[in-house]
C-alpha cells in the first residue's frame, strides 16, 4: 500500500479539486470546525517524512478536520492560500487562517496543533 492510499484510509481527507476545498471548508465554517491543513508533493522528500507524523495528529485530536493538499493536483487552492514550499501546515479557523507552519519540522507542527486544539475546540462561551 502506497503512502496516499494510507493517507486516503485514514483520517486526513484528501482534497482533489478547488471545488472539493471550497465545500469541505464550508461545512467546517458551519460547524464551527477548527482545520489544518497540509500542503504537499508527491516529489518532496520532506513532505514524505511528514505523512505518518500528520496522519498521527489527526488521530491525536478528533475535534480537527485535517487535510490533505496536493499542490501539484489542486493549483488553485496552493495559489490561493499562498503556500510557497512544501510542506506548509495552515491552521484556520472560521475560513481564516490563524498560524501557518513552513518546512518538516514535526516537533513544531505538535506544539503548534496542540494549542491551536486548546484555543479552537473551547466552547463559545469558555473564549468570551
Amino acid at each position: 500500500m502506497d503512502a496516499q492510499q494510507k493517507v486516503t484510509d485514514s483520517r486526513v481527507l484528501v482534497v482533489n479539486s478547488t471545488k472539493s476545498w471550497d465545500y469541505i471548508l464550508a461545512q467546517a465554517h458551519a460547524r464551527a470546525c477548527p482545520v489544518v491543513v497540509y500542503f504537499t508533493a508527491y516529489w518532496c522528500a520532506p513532505s514524505k517524512y511528514m505523512a505518518g507524523f500528520f496522519e498521527n495528529l489527526a488521530l491525536k485530536y478528533p475535534d480537527i478536520l485535517f487535510l490533505l493538499v496536493d499542490v501539484d493536483e489542486v493549483k488553485r487552492v496552493k495559489d490561493k492560500m499562498e503556500v510557497k514550499a512544501m510542506p506548509t501546515f495552515l491552521l484556520m479557523k472560521n475560513d481564516v487562517q490563524v498560524d501557518k507552519i513552513v518546512g518538516a519540522n514535526a516537533d513544531e507542527l505538535q506544539k503548534r496543533v496542540a494549542i491551536f486544539a486548546q484555543m479552537a475546540c473551547k466552547p463559545a462561551q469558555d473564549q468570551a
